[in-house]
């Protein structure tokens, strides 16, 4: 979109002046001013939590989840980690002569199921130190919470649901029922879509003016034909016509060619090259469907196997003839949606951050007071985290720096963990620590790595993305237009939609359009053109320089040209604006397009996560897939690396 930064009289009309809660970072007991209205606050005990000097988690109304701005990867959590990597070094640690069975670095899903899994196999008496940078426990797992018109809304400031291209194994499965969670039973009573199909609200497009040569916002995508829905969008005649054709006909593209070798060239060649070069279509249609990867894979079309699109069912294959089944090429056998069916999916109010809560709750009770089935709506008293009476302890705002082995690594008995506090430097020892942080950034924390480990390590680059939660004053537009979800392909965000409607325990879901409400909006940063993660790399460098100024005026500007025939007003009806941003986001993927064909034992994932002497690596870059059954398998496997290995 056209930044309209030097328009003044543009931004009022926006509600760039409008009071809105900006705060970028949490600061000791500095929170937002919702969370005065969204229940009593927990005090902190008295005096701190272990011989280190207070902490904020330990602060009288110490909420992260009620914070609004630049949340995700926020301002504080990720700069001693770049000063690391560009060779600072700190004063000499303070050794806090604090002893563990276990170090976790790293406080998302991965990180706590490893701490579950030692407890579950070591004895519920095991010490364990959890270590996270962030000022929030759960990861990717972040839940962004509103109190709108005393009304508790949630929304998922990162991981959406429990998705997998393959049905959940013993080990993620059974940790989910050990957590008391029925998921069969959920994913039948949590199919948000239905509510809003209820009330006649559809799925739209939205061609952009920059982009599409004019605005114009389309309602029925995937119920109104194509040939209808397109007859006034801003394409030409023969750009509409090759859309219904990719959406709807049944062609073969490759008569006489087998099953298998189409699967091999569709594997070879971009789903944007499979659409211009094997369908044929107008140059408008590559960008009407350039966006319909991001939100799966974080880049455009141009960047994604056109094997990968089929095997989640998008348009333009379904004439082709190909069967169920994977090819196996190189010991790469992949094992997708159309193979297996995937595994159940299921979306909590706040997404995943409801399984990081269980887990918590499961390791330290006293922090999340009731049972699983109250967790939605329960509060979490943070300053029950790091408490020296309780065997789990979780620090927050605590970057590692430094994990060594002790001793000769092959037989070392003990680890050495270094982390940052408020700039300043200190010790903890341990039996064996797992490192659940970014791939990325374990050769810089044990640059005594085997060369080859470290290699593979720096070559997991995950991919960046934004998950924009705005809180609406109602949401009359969306159902004067009969929509609930919008497909923006040219535009800031490429995807929007309403809040899903779920219903869990305590936790309602509005129902009224004049009720308030949350828009959950999907930004992925990437230049296409370039590989796949190059892409991510530009796209990283664009979110870190990206202020959240920026970020405001273009979810005004595109909300509202969006929403515009509905009556919205951005100046009047957006009342708050968390950005997630995660310039270090999905865990990467094997894409035939670009990574070289390597038998398993030789991906990079596999050799990156060696275990080295006491020390052993768990997180979804580990399991090479960006899922939640990937994290938790991956805590588990570096678990009974330690206790077996």
């Amino acid at each position: 979109m056209t930044d309209p930064a030097n328009d003044k009289s543009r931004d009022i009309a926006l509600g760039m002046d409008r009071p809105i809660t900006r705060r970028d970072f949490l600061n000791g007991i500095a929170i937002s001013a919702t969370a005065a209205a969204s229940g009593p606050l927990f005090a902190a005990p008295q005096g701190p939590s272990s011989g280190l000097p207070a902490a904020a988690q330990d602060a009288y109304g110490y909420y992260p989840p009620l914070l609004n701005g630049m949340r995700g990867s926020h301002p504080g959590s990720f700069e001693n980690a770049h000063a690391l990597r560009d060779g600072h070094t700190w004063p000499a640690a303070t050794d806090t002569s604090e002893e563990y069975d276990l170090i976790v670095v790293g406080g998302g899903i991965s990180g706590l199921s490893a701490a579950h899994f030692y407890r579950a196999h070591a004895g519920s008496a095991s010490r364990i130190l959890i270590l996270d940078n962030h000022d929030d426990f759960g990861g990717h797992a972040k839940r962004n919470e509103f109190n709108l018109d005393g009304h508790l809304n949630l929304l998922n400031g990162g991981t959406l649901e429990i998705d997998s291209p393959r049905p959940y194994g013993p080990v993620a499965a059974g940790l989910l029922k050990t957590l008391g969670l029925d998921v069969p039973a959920l994913a039948k009573s949590t199919q948000h879509l239905k509510f809003y199909d209820a009330r006649g609200l559809q799925s739209g497009a939205f061609f952009d003016r920059e982009t599409f040569g004019a605005d114009k916002l389309v309602v029925g995508v995937g119920t109104v034909p194509f040939e209808q829905l397109l007859a006034d969008a801003p394409l030409s005649e023969r750009a509409r016509k090759d859309i219904a054709q990719i959406e709807t006909a049944k062609i073969d593209y490759m008569p006489g060619v087998s099953s298998d070798e189409k699967k091999q060239r569709l594997s070879r060649m971009s789903y944007e090259a499979f659409l211009r070069d094997v369908a044929h279509a107008d140059p408008a249609v590559l960008k009407f469907y350039s966006a319909r990867t991001k939100g799966e894979w974080g880049v455009g079309t141009d960047a994604v196997s056109a094997l990968d699109c089929w095997a989640l069912e998008m348009p333009g294959f379904q004439g082709m003839k190909l069967k169920k089944g994977a090819i196996a090429r190189m010991g790469f056998t992949p094992a997708g949606y159309a193979d297996t069916g995937g595994s159940y999916r299921l979306h909590f109010p706040d997404g995943n951050a409801t399984i990081a809560r269980l887990l918590v709750q499961n390791l330290i009770p006293r922090a999340i007071p009731g049972g699983s089935a109250d967790i939605v709506t329960a509060r979490v008293n943070y300053a029950q985290l790091d408490r020296s009476q309780t065997p789990v302890r979780l620090r927050l705002n605590s970057i590692v720096t430094r994990a060594r082995n002790i001793g000769d690594s092959p037989s070392s008995g003990q680890v050495e963990v270094t982390y940052l506090r408020e700039g300043q430097p200190y010790t903890v020892r341990g039996r064996g620590a797992v490192l659940a942080c970014y791939n990325v950034m374990i050769p810089y924390l044990c640059p005594e790595l085997p060369p080859a480990q470290k290699e593979a390590l720096h070559k997991l680059v995950k991919t960046p993305l934004v998950y924009t939660s705005v809180a609406l004053r109602n949401w009359q537009a969306f159902d004067k237009l009969k929509l609930h979800r919008v497909y923006a392909p040219g535009s800031y965000h490429t995807y929007f939609h309403l809040n899903a409607h779920v219903n869990v325990g305590a936790y309602r879901s509005t129902s009224s359009p004049h009720d308030p409400m949350l828009v959950h909006m999907v930004r992925t940063p990437c230049q296409p053109g370039l590989s796949e993660h190059d892409q991510n790399r530009a796209g990283r460098a664009e979110l870190l320089t990206t202020s959240f100024e920026t970020f405001e005026r273009n979810i005004r500007d595109q909300l509202g040209r969006t929403l515009n025939a509905g009556g919205f007003d951005p100046a009047r009806d957006i009342t708050a604006i968390t950005v997630n941003r995660w310039p270090h986001g999905y865990a990467p993927e094997y894409n035939p397009l670009f990574d070289p064909e390597l038998p398993e034992k030789d991906r990079p994932h596999v050799v990156g996560r060696a275990q080295f002497g006491r020390i052993t690596i768990a997180n979804s870059d580990a399991g090479g897939g960006a899922y939640t059954d990937s994290a938790i398998n991956q805590g588990h496997r570096a678990v009974m690396e330690l206790l077996h290995g």
